[in-house]
């Protein structure tokens, strides 16, 4: 799961994006003015944005000049029905790590996505592991020693957060920051009643919870092996 911000003035285009996103498995946040978006990615960490050339108030190499020069540094894919080799150059000397030129298909959109997606940061995987806890992001399911588990989407999401993160603690308020969407009114015991149901799906009866509470930091994933 890849939380991603749309900055696209085309509704019509950011919907049909949104809705494939979400169809992935991903977390879309979708902004139509240029502004609101440079204010997101101040405020709010993103595993990749999608990024529109033309923008009402501040345009998409603006956006990614000043970002760049704040330190961000999640990866940018730009859209743009600009067709010349200096506009592509221009895009991608703003701070752009890929550039698709409209109109185009979805499943090139994909590709380009999961390139992105496969730098250090956000390392997309078959499957991911713990125990006997075992995860397929592309398929959105999750096994315990061969069964599948029935969760939740936000559970999976969660499940899915710690599993790519394992032995490193969050705070609700970071959970809050990357699992949901930025403009959510979730709080932190939302959190906490998450991970509890969490923990009854994927705990063993008098075992240690493989997703343990970091006292006065917040929760951490320990694989069982290493407990």
């Amino acid at each position: 799961m890849a939380k991603v911000l749309i900055i696209e003035d085309d509704k019509q285009l950011s919907l049909l994006i949104s809705d494939w996103l979400r169809g992935q498995g991903h977390l879309p946040e979708a902004i139509y003015k240029g502004a609101e978006g440079l204010e997101r990615l101040k405020f709010y960490k993103y595993d990749l944005v999608i990024l529109d050339w033309e923008l009402p108030e501040i345009s998409g190499p603006e956006i990614c000049k000043e970002y760049r020069s704040s330190g961000g540094a999640t990866p940018i894919l730009m859209l743009t029905g600009k067709k010349e080799l200096d506009d592509k150059e221009e895009g991608l000397d703003a701070g752009a790590d890929d550039y698709l030129t409209k109109p185009f298909a979805l499943k090139e959109l994909g590709a380009r996505l999961r390139a992105l997606l496969r730098r250090p940061a956000v390392v997309v995987q078959n499957e991911l592991i713990a125990g006997d806890i075992t995860l397929r992001p592309g398929s959105r399911q999750a096994f315990k020693a061969g069964e599948e588990l029935n969760l939740q989407p936000k559970e999976l999401a969660l499940l899915e957060f710690f599993m790519r993160h394992p032995n490193q603690p969050f705070s609700s308020e970071a959970l809050l920051e990357r699992v949901w969407v930025s403009d959510s009114d979730a709080a932190p015991d939302t959190v906490r009643i998450q991970i509890m149901r969490l923990r009854n799906k994927i705990d063993d009866d008098g075992k240690e919870s493989m997703i343990r509470t970091v006292h006065r930091v917040g929760y951490m994933l320990v694989p069982p092996e290493q407990n």
